[in-house]
Protein backbone atom coordinates (compact mmCIF):
# COMPACT_ATOMS: atom_id res chain seq x y z
CA UNK A 1 0.00 0.00 0.00
CA UNK A 2 1.86 3.00 -1.18
CA UNK A 3 -0.65 5.73 -1.07
CA UNK A 4 -3.37 6.51 1.76
CA UNK A 5 -6.44 5.76 -0.99
CA UNK A 6 -8.58 2.73 1.54
CA UNK A 7 -11.90 2.01 0.19
CA UNK A 8 -13.18 1.51 3.56
CA UNK A 9 -16.63 2.56 5.30
CA UNK A 10 -17.03 5.66 6.78
CA UNK A 11 -18.60 4.88 9.71
CA UNK A 12 -18.20 6.11 13.21
CA UNK A 13 -15.70 4.07 15.56
CA UNK A 14 -15.44 6.98 18.24
CA UNK A 15 -18.78 7.46 19.67
CA UNK A 16 -16.93 7.57 22.80
CA UNK A 17 -15.15 10.45 22.25
CA UNK A 18 -15.67 14.39 21.67
CA UNK A 19 -16.80 14.99 18.26
CA UNK A 20 -13.47 16.92 16.42
CA UNK A 21 -11.37 15.37 19.07
CA UNK A 22 -7.67 15.74 18.31
CA UNK A 23 -5.72 12.71 18.05
CA UNK A 24 -1.96 11.78 17.32
CA UNK A 25 -0.72 8.87 15.61
CA UNK A 26 2.99 7.84 16.14
CA UNK A 27 4.45 5.26 13.40
CA UNK A 28 1.78 6.37 10.62
CA UNK A 29 4.30 5.34 8.13
CA UNK A 30 3.77 1.75 9.68
CA UNK A 31 1.42 -0.69 8.07
CA UNK A 32 -0.80 -0.43 11.09
CA UNK A 33 -0.18 3.21 11.84
CA UNK A 34 -1.60 4.05 8.22
CA UNK A 35 -4.33 2.72 7.93
CA UNK A 36 -5.32 3.63 11.85
CA UNK A 37 -4.47 7.02 10.14
CA UNK A 38 -6.77 6.91 6.93
CA UNK A 39 -9.70 5.07 9.01
CA UNK A 40 -9.77 8.05 11.33
CA UNK A 41 -9.98 10.55 8.45
CA UNK A 42 -13.07 8.67 7.27
CA UNK A 43 -14.80 8.83 10.84
CA UNK A 44 -18.24 9.96 10.86
CA UNK A 45 -17.25 11.88 14.22
CA UNK A 46 -14.84 14.17 12.14
CA UNK A 47 -11.81 14.07 14.31
CA UNK A 48 -8.59 16.11 13.73
CA UNK A 49 -5.59 13.72 13.09
CA UNK A 50 -1.85 14.22 13.03
CA UNK A 51 -0.03 12.04 11.54
CA UNK A 52 3.39 11.41 12.94
CA UNK A 53 6.26 9.69 11.25
CA UNK A 54 10.04 9.45 10.96
CA UNK A 55 9.55 9.84 6.83
CA UNK A 56 7.37 13.11 5.27
CA UNK A 57 3.82 10.74 4.36
CA UNK A 58 2.72 13.69 2.54
CA UNK A 59 4.97 12.23 -0.34
CA UNK A 60 2.72 9.10 0.02
CA UNK A 61 -0.48 11.38 -0.43
CA UNK A 62 -1.54 12.68 3.02
CA UNK A 63 -3.18 15.51 3.29
CA UNK A 64 -3.92 15.74 6.79
CA UNK A 65 -1.43 17.24 9.25
CA UNK A 66 1.50 15.93 9.40
CA UNK A 67 5.05 16.22 11.75
CA UNK A 68 8.61 14.46 11.74
CA UNK A 69 9.03 12.28 15.04
CA UNK A 70 12.33 9.83 15.42
CA UNK A 71 11.72 7.39 17.78
CA UNK A 72 14.97 7.12 19.17
CA UNK A 73 15.28 10.61 19.18
CA UNK A 74 14.06 12.31 22.65
CA UNK A 75 14.73 16.02 21.03
CA UNK A 76 12.49 14.68 18.05
CA UNK A 77 9.73 13.51 20.37
CA UNK A 78 9.87 16.90 21.98
CA UNK A 79 9.89 18.96 19.33
CA UNK A 80 6.75 17.20 17.69
CA UNK A 81 4.65 17.56 20.93
CA UNK A 82 5.43 21.32 21.06
CA UNK A 83 4.07 21.39 17.68
CA UNK A 84 0.91 19.72 18.76
CA UNK A 85 0.44 21.59 21.56
CA UNK A 86 0.86 24.72 19.33
CA UNK A 87 -1.35 23.78 16.71
CA UNK A 88 -4.20 21.63 18.38
CA UNK A 89 -3.86 22.33 22.38
CA UNK A 90 -5.23 19.21 23.94
CA UNK A 91 -5.81 15.59 22.41
CA UNK A 92 -8.16 13.14 23.14
CA UNK A 93 -6.34 10.30 21.96
CA UNK A 94 -2.34 9.12 20.87
CA UNK A 95 -1.88 5.98 19.28
CA UNK A 96 1.72 4.09 19.53
CA UNK A 97 1.79 2.57 16.67
CA UNK A 98 5.49 1.49 16.30
CA UNK A 99 7.41 -1.66 16.59
CA UNK A 100 10.55 -3.63 16.38
CA UNK A 101 10.54 -7.51 15.58
CA UNK A 102 12.84 -7.66 12.64
CA UNK A 103 15.39 -5.43 10.41
CA UNK A 104 17.47 -5.79 7.24
CA UNK A 105 20.33 -4.81 9.45
CA UNK A 106 20.50 -8.49 10.54
CA UNK A 107 18.09 -8.38 13.75
CA UNK A 108 15.52 -11.26 14.22
CA UNK A 109 13.79 -13.16 16.75
CA UNK A 110 16.02 -15.38 18.51
CA UNK A 111 15.00 -18.86 19.11
CA UNK A 112 17.23 -19.96 21.68
CA UNK A 113 19.80 -17.91 24.65
CA UNK A 114 23.11 -18.62 22.35
CA UNK A 115 21.85 -16.20 19.86
CA UNK A 116 21.85 -13.56 22.40
CA UNK A 117 23.11 -10.13 20.86
CA UNK A 118 23.44 -7.37 22.82
CA UNK A 119 23.31 -4.90 19.90
CA UNK A 120 20.30 -6.20 18.81
CA UNK A 121 18.47 -6.58 22.23
CA UNK A 122 19.40 -2.42 22.84
CA UNK A 123 18.12 -1.66 19.45
CA UNK A 124 14.76 -3.65 20.22
CA UNK A 125 14.33 -2.03 23.82
CA UNK A 126 14.76 1.71 22.31
CA UNK A 127 12.30 1.08 19.72
CA UNK A 128 9.79 -0.73 21.52
CA UNK A 129 10.34 0.06 24.80
CA UNK A 130 12.40 3.33 25.30
CA UNK A 131 10.54 5.03 22.20
CA UNK A 132 7.33 4.93 23.52
CA UNK A 133 8.28 5.68 26.81
CA UNK A 134 9.18 8.93 25.44
CA UNK A 135 6.55 9.70 23.70
CA UNK A 136 4.36 9.30 26.79
CA UNK A 137 6.76 11.88 28.68
CA UNK A 138 5.76 14.69 26.42
CA UNK A 139 2.45 13.35 25.47
CA UNK A 140 0.53 12.73 28.61
CA UNK A 141 0.69 16.26 29.41
CA UNK A 142 -1.16 17.12 26.15
CA UNK A 143 -3.95 14.70 27.19
CA UNK A 144 -7.64 16.42 27.80
CA UNK A 145 -8.47 17.03 31.24
CA UNK A 146 -12.10 17.53 30.51
CA UNK A 147 -13.41 14.56 28.55
CA UNK A 148 -12.37 11.02 27.94
CA UNK A 149 -8.50 10.57 26.42
CA UNK A 150 -6.38 7.76 26.19
CA UNK A 151 -2.84 7.08 25.47
CA UNK A 152 -2.42 3.74 24.08
CA UNK A 153 0.64 1.61 22.67
CA UNK A 154 0.99 -1.19 20.59
CA UNK A 155 1.78 -4.18 22.54
CA UNK A 156 2.28 -7.93 21.85
CA UNK A 157 0.55 -11.01 23.21
CA UNK A 158 4.10 -12.58 23.31
CA UNK A 159 4.63 -9.75 26.01
CA UNK A 160 3.17 -11.84 28.38
CA UNK A 161 4.32 -13.42 30.78
CA UNK A 162 2.11 -15.95 32.35
CA UNK A 163 1.12 -16.65 28.24
CA UNK A 164 4.51 -17.75 27.55
CA UNK A 165 4.86 -21.61 26.83
CA UNK A 166 7.05 -21.49 24.15
CA UNK A 167 9.66 -19.43 24.63
CA UNK A 168 12.19 -17.80 21.90
CA UNK A 169 11.90 -14.56 20.42
CA UNK A 170 13.89 -13.46 23.86
CA UNK A 171 14.35 -9.41 23.38
CA UNK A 172 11.17 -8.75 21.42
CA UNK A 173 9.39 -10.72 24.47
CA UNK A 174 11.23 -8.85 27.04
CA UNK A 175 10.69 -5.52 25.56
CA UNK A 176 6.79 -5.76 25.23
CA UNK A 177 6.82 -7.08 28.65
CA UNK A 178 8.90 -4.03 29.48
CA UNK A 179 6.24 -1.56 27.24
CA UNK A 180 3.50 -3.24 29.19
CA UNK A 181 4.99 -2.43 32.95
CA UNK A 182 6.00 1.23 31.38
CA UNK A 183 1.85 1.99 30.80
CA UNK A 184 0.86 0.24 33.99
CA UNK A 185 3.09 2.71 35.85
CA UNK A 186 1.71 5.36 34.15
CA UNK A 187 -1.84 4.04 34.47
CA UNK A 188 -1.40 4.43 38.48
CA UNK A 189 0.02 8.04 37.94
CA UNK A 190 -2.53 9.29 35.52
CA UNK A 191 -5.32 8.41 38.21
CA UNK A 192 -3.45 10.92 40.09
CA UNK A 193 -3.15 13.91 37.51
CA UNK A 194 -6.40 13.34 34.86
CA UNK A 195 -9.08 11.33 35.95
CA UNK A 196 -10.82 10.91 32.46
CA UNK A 197 -7.45 9.69 30.86
CA UNK A 198 -6.37 5.77 29.94
CA UNK A 199 -3.71 3.94 29.21
CA UNK A 200 -3.94 1.09 27.81
CA UNK A 201 -1.56 -1.62 25.38
CA UNK A 202 -3.09 -2.80 22.60
CA UNK A 203 -2.21 -6.99 20.64
CA UNK A 204 -3.79 -6.12 16.81
CA UNK A 205 -3.09 -9.94 16.34
CA UNK A 206 -1.19 -11.23 13.52
CA UNK A 207 -1.54 -8.59 11.04
CA UNK A 208 -0.21 -8.25 6.87
CA UNK A 209 2.64 -5.84 7.45
CA UNK A 210 5.86 -6.00 7.25
CA UNK A 211 6.61 -6.84 10.71
CA UNK A 212 4.99 -10.13 10.43
CA UNK A 213 6.01 -11.33 7.03
CA UNK A 214 8.88 -13.42 7.98
CA UNK A 215 6.94 -15.24 10.56
CA UNK A 216 2.85 -15.93 9.16
CA UNK A 217 3.79 -19.30 7.42
CA UNK A 218 3.47 -20.52 11.17
CA UNK A 219 0.09 -18.82 11.49
CA UNK A 220 -2.91 -20.54 9.76
CA UNK A 221 -4.45 -17.85 6.78
CA UNK A 222 -7.52 -17.45 8.34
CA UNK A 223 -6.02 -15.66 11.80
CA UNK A 224 -4.01 -13.52 9.56
CA UNK A 225 -5.78 -9.97 9.22
CA UNK A 226 -5.34 -7.15 6.77
CA UNK A 227 -4.19 -3.51 8.37
CA UNK A 228 -7.19 -2.29 7.72
CA UNK A 229 -9.29 -5.05 9.64
CA UNK A 230 -6.73 -4.46 12.42
CA UNK A 231 -7.30 -0.80 12.64
CA UNK A 232 -11.28 -1.47 12.64
CA UNK A 233 -10.67 -3.78 15.72
CA UNK A 234 -7.97 -1.29 17.40
CA UNK A 235 -10.58 1.71 17.56
CA UNK A 236 -13.76 0.04 18.05
CA UNK A 237 -11.63 -1.41 21.63
CA UNK A 238 -10.17 2.59 22.22
CA UNK A 239 -13.96 3.36 21.56
CA UNK A 240 -15.08 0.94 24.85
CA UNK A 241 -12.56 2.01 26.90
CA UNK A 242 -13.36 3.34 29.93
CA UNK A 243 -11.00 4.78 32.88
CA UNK A 244 -11.70 1.25 34.74
CA UNK A 245 -9.49 -0.60 31.98
CA UNK A 246 -6.63 1.62 32.55
CA UNK A 247 -3.29 -0.22 32.59
CA UNK A 248 -4.92 -2.98 31.14
CA UNK A 249 -3.39 -5.06 28.17
CA UNK A 250 -6.12 -5.66 25.66
CA UNK A 251 -6.62 -7.96 22.15
CA UNK A 252 -8.37 -6.98 18.70
CA UNK A 253 -11.28 -8.70 20.04
CA UNK A 254 -11.58 -6.44 23.42
CA UNK A 255 -10.36 -9.54 25.97
CA UNK A 256 -7.33 -9.15 28.70
CA UNK A 257 -3.89 -10.12 27.99
CA UNK A 258 -2.46 -11.34 31.42
CA UNK A 259 0.53 -9.35 32.59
Amino acid sequence: MDTFSLAIDSKSSLTSFSRGANIAVVGAGGGIGKALVERLSMDENKPNVIALNRSDLRRSGWKGLFKSLELENESSIKEASEFIKRKMGTLSAVIVATGLLHDDTGIKPEKSWSTLDPYSIERVYRVNTVGPALVAKYFLPLLDNNCKSVFACLSARVGSIADNDLGGWYAYRASKAALNMILKNISIELRRKNKNAVCVGLHPGTVRTKLSKLFSNNVSPESIVSPELAAINLLSVLNDLTVRDSGKIFAYDGSVIPY
